[in-house]
């Protein structure tokens, strides 16, 4: 069943029924059970009674139902004019096309989603917009994910009831929930903390800890580990305007500094092989065939049976604090031994590997050939996409692209235990493999980046058909 047929009979929806119907989401694996969450982060216990939503829910936030309620003298302060401080700086401001933004990834390279309430459209179309959303980052979901709210430019016509919010989360698949690791809301007035404190006895504690208030973009850009967040102007503008006493953005970098970073660059310990560059390593580390050491000890280590298969293997996030001391350890030069380490360690080693390259494995050079990978007639991918990869890679990207695709595919030949389809795996590889140059990714740009690294493992045999040392010899 898909988005809209789950969701189209609950939004808005009648009053909620405080009897759990049954589910036939599927129970999670043996394997999955360390990390087993409820279906509903709502505490259902909650619920078994009448609910005393029913009364309360029915409009935006007014207590209908309540005898001592006088609209004439007393007004609901839900329903009082709320936003006007983050409403002023949105008055004319057009909703773009896509209805999220991707932000990129994070620390732990999980994929990160923005909403913003600037976008919302009238009450009468926000059933309708909910379902778009929905679609966009449906493909996402199975993997950790992290949703950013932009709180800026929410207004009186739409502003979502709390039934409509209620029902709109109780029709989410339980992988939109599950999957959830953090839920950063930006810019919090103090409507959204009555909102919050108003659901807040219906809620897990599980759920409740997701929640992160974020005041600041400088504070945000740590929270995710992004030194780049390129945001509508709106919002940066309000952020200006409540952060006034903030140290100034970073000018852009002079020649003097670029010099000055490129000569830091020399001095830096030629053991390093997570932040520097793909040739620095090659030159400076013991790589056969290009390998990076790190790069094809992490494939060796995932490449075991009883590994390879592990439900999820890229999907799950890895321990943090663990990848960070594992990629000190190998930027000091020590010899890291991976035999005990977690198996999501170690993939999310790989996937920082790639994260922290300098420029992105596939390139800058071929970012806007990529992106237009789902303009290219069917009959004409194939060999754009071989002579891309073939030819306009440089020899040590080449190198090591191919291997890890190689690698990729060992890994989908497993795909009924691990559940790594062509297309998870693009998913999860996509944006580590390539990114822009100067802005974040857009959904529009990452859904051919994706499409294009799918095409790839499913169609590796024929871009590969020769080694890349035989590209340059002549036949006579």
């Amino acid at each position: 069943m898909d988005a809209h047929s789950r969701f189209a009979p609950r939004l808005p929806g009648p009053a909620i029924n405080p009897i759990v119907d049954n589910s036939d989401e599927p129970q999670p694996s043996l394997s999955d059970l360390h990390d087993f969450e409820p279906k509903l982060e709502f505490d259902d216990t909650e619920l078994l009674a009448p609910s005393p939503l029913e009364n309360v829910m029915v409009g935006d936030f007014v207590l209908a139902d309540d005898p001592e309620l006088e609209p004439e003298e007393d007004v609901n302060p839900l329903e009082d004019d709320f936003e006007d401080q983050l409403r002023e700086q949105s008055e004319n401001f057009q909703s773009p096309r896509n209805k999220c933004d991707f932000l990129g990834t994070d620390k732990q390279g999980r994929h990160i989603f923005g909403i913003y309430a600037s976008r919302f459209p009238e009450k009468s179309q926000l059933e309708a917009f909910v379902r778009e959303i929905i679609k966009e980052i449906e493909p996402f979901v199975e993997n950790d994910y992290i949703l950013v709210y932009f709180h800026q430019g929410l207004k009186e016509d739409n502003k979502p009831s709390a039934q409509f919010l209620w029902n709109s989360y109780k029709e989410l698949d339980r992988n939109f929930r599950k999957n959830l690791k953090t839920l950063y809301v930006v810019h919090p007035t103090w409507f959204i903390r009555v909102i919050w404190n108003f659901f807040s006895p219906f809620i897990s504690d599980k759920f409740r800890k997701k929640l992160v208030y974020i005041s600041s973009l400088d504070e945000l850009r740590q929270a995710l580990g992004l030194n780049k967040l390129k945001l509508p102007d709106n919002i940066c503008d309000l952020d200006d305007k409540l952060n006034p006493s903030r140290k100034p953005s970073t000018p852009p970098p002079s020649s003097n500094s670029i010099n000055a970073s490129r000569q830091q660059q020399h001095k830096m310990a030629t053991t390093h092989q997570f932040g520097v560059p793909l040739k620095f390593i090659v030159v400076n580390s013991p790589c056969l065939n290009s390998i990076p050491p790190i790069v094809r000890k992490c494939v060796d280590s995932l490449s075991i049976t009883g590994v390879i298969d592990t439900e999820g293997i890229f999907r799950r996030s890895g321990n943090h604090s663990e990848i960070m001391a594992l990629k000190e350890r190998v930027n000091r030069g020590e010899d890291v031994d991976l035999k005990s380490v977690n198996v999501h360690v170690i993939a999310g080693l790989l996937k920082s590997f790639l994260r922290d390259l300098t420029e992105p494995l596939l390139t800058f050079e071929l970012y806007e050939d990529v992106t237009r990978f789902l303009d290219w007639p069917k009959e004409e991918r194939s060999r754009n996409v071989t002579q891309l990869i073939r030819e306009k890679l440089p020899e040590e990207n080449y190198e090591l692209f191919k291997y890890i695709v190689e690698f990729l595919v060992r890994v989908m030949d497993c795909e009924d235990l691990n559940k790594m389809t062509s297309s998870n795996l693009a998913i999860v590889f996509g944006p580590n493999f390539l990114w822009s140059r100067s802005t974040s990714t857009s959904l529009e740009e990452i859904a051919p980046i994706n499409a294009f690294v799918d095409f790839v493992l499913q169609n590796h045999k024929d871009i590969y058909l020769i080694d890349v040392n035989q590209r340059t010899v002549s036949v006579d």
